[in-house]
């Protein structure tokens, strides 16, 4: 073993393998996505936090969401956009730059879930308790809501990592267009049996906690509103639960396939694709599908375009 090798701070990027001709377009539409999943998660934020008939738990809660996929897909696409314009054998990167890619990806991924359940409970309260809403869902249980959706993925995330970075690492290659756990701990010659117990544990524990308070709160969701008499009502809980149900499924399906294709290794290519697409799909329709199916936010675009065109003929 060469001592160069052995728990070296240099590691290689395998990366996407992309021919000349595909380089371009790839990267062109990666740069379009990026920069749209930007500016509409951003403006969504802005628009949110200045317009005071948005400060509702609900718009509050989408936030998070909006916030975790500009920081997520910032901390990443870059790195890859930068990758796909040199050689493969020039793909480098330093270790430290790489866990904290690593600790990026399984935080974004993870707090997609937390606030998501979140924003399934808000749904249920609004809906099953209309008449308490307002006392229970609080500006102080909007903050513990926010704080521990952040908090149980940092502290998931963290202990997955740092079961990883005490591993001795005997060789360089990361077999991925970007770094996470797994890459990270198949670096190493040593015994990885805690972190792959760890990692299941974790997997099946979110996932199943996820799903669970879902099916839970979508459950009664819908049984109060097959008992309920108002159609109005009904109809507005139908527009809402519909709209947090896509993003939902979205970003379940899409970690799905990227899961599924990692039993896989003959398809180890699109796996890599799929990697990226995890981090760019759900990042760029989330702030579509929110603010086309919220009559509150086209109502606030709608006055902000109709200013500005009355502006000037005054």
């Amino acid at each position: 073993m060469e001592n160069d090798t052995y728990n070296s701070l240099t590691l290689q990027l395998e990366g996407l393998r992309i021919t000349k001709i595909n380089k371009y377009p790839i990267f062109i539409f990666l740069l379009l996505a990026y920069v749209f999943i930007f500016m509409a998660n951003m403006g969504i934020v802005l628009l949110i936090w200045t317009d005071r008939s948005l400060h509702q738990p609900m718009y509050l809660l989408f936030c998070n969401l909006s916030i975790n996929d500009v920081i997520g897909n910032s901390l990443l696409v870059p790195r890859v956009l930068a990758d796909i314009l040199v050689p493969p054998s020039e793909r480098f990167i330093h270790y430290y730059e790489c866990v904290m890619q690593a600790f990026t990806t399984h935080m974004f991924s993870t707090n997609a879930h937390t606030v998501l359940m979140t924003m399934a409970f808000d749904r249920y309260v609004a809906i099953c308790n209309p008449l308490r809403y307002s006392t229970i869902m609080n500006d102080k249980m909007v903050i513990k809501l926010t704080v521990s959706a952040w908090g149980v993925a940092f502290v998931l995330v963290g202990i997955l990592l740092g079961l990883t970075i005490r591993l001795n690492r005997c060789r360089t290659m990361i077999m991925n267009p970007y770094c996470d756990n797994a890459s990270l701990f198949k670096l190493s010659c040593d015994s990885v049996f805690i972190n792959n117990v760890y990692g299941l544990t974790f997997t099946v524990v979110l996932l199943s906690s996820s799903i669970g308070s879902i099916v839970l709160t979508y459950s009664k969701i819908t049984a109060a509103c097959l008992t309920g008499k108002s159609k109005s009502l009904n109809s507005k809980a139908l527009r809402t639960c519909s709209t947090h149900l896509c993003l939902y499924l979205i970003m379940l399906v899409s970690g799905m396939i990227l899961i599924s294709l990692h039993r896989f290794p003959q398809y180890a290519e699109y796996r890599k694709i799929s990697a990226i697409l995890f981090n760019v799909v759900p990042g760029s329709l989330n702030p579509v599908i929110y603010g086309l199916q919220s009559q509150e936010i086209n109502k606030c675009l709608s006055n902000i375009f109709h200013l500005r065109k009355v502006k000037p003929t005054i």
